[in-house]
Formats: C-alpha cells, sequence, structure tokens
C-alpha cells in the first residue's frame, strides 16, 4: 500500500501558462522525489502598461511517501 502526499506550488513565466507550469515541475523535481501528477488549480496573470507581463499558475503536485 502506497500513501501520497499532496504539495501546492506556484510557479511563473514570461512566456506562458504551459511554460510556467513546466518551470514548476522541473524546480519541484529538484527537492520533491515520487512525484506522480500535478494539477493545475488556478491559472493568473500580471499586467503592465496594457499587455501582458507574466504568466502565473498554481500547481497541486502529488507524490508517494516513501516507506
Amino acid at each position: 500500500m502506497s500513501i501520497a502526499k499532496v504539495t501546492e506550488i506556484i510557479a511563473s513565466s514570461e512566456t506562458s501558462f504551459e511554460h510556467a507550469i513546466e518551470n514548476a515541475v522541473e524546480r519541484a523535481n529538484k527537492t520533491i522525489d515520487g512525484m506522480t501528477s500535478a494539477w493545475v488549480k488556478d491559472q493568473s496573470v500580471t499586467i503592465k502598461d496594457g499587455k501582458i507581463d507574466e504568466y502565473r499558475v498554481n500547481l497541486c503536485i502529488t507524490f508517494v511517501l516513501k516507506d
């Protein structure tokens, strides 16, 4: 039997939501072992001078706890 945990992280990108998600997963992988899935909980943008300045995602990452 395995037990999983979910942690929420926030990531950003100047390019796109997809790039923000990739940034989040790559960074989380450096410190979280056993990641199995991710769920985009929320998306938002910041605006500067009438244009999108930054794409942001709130990502819930699921990982299996070690025995």
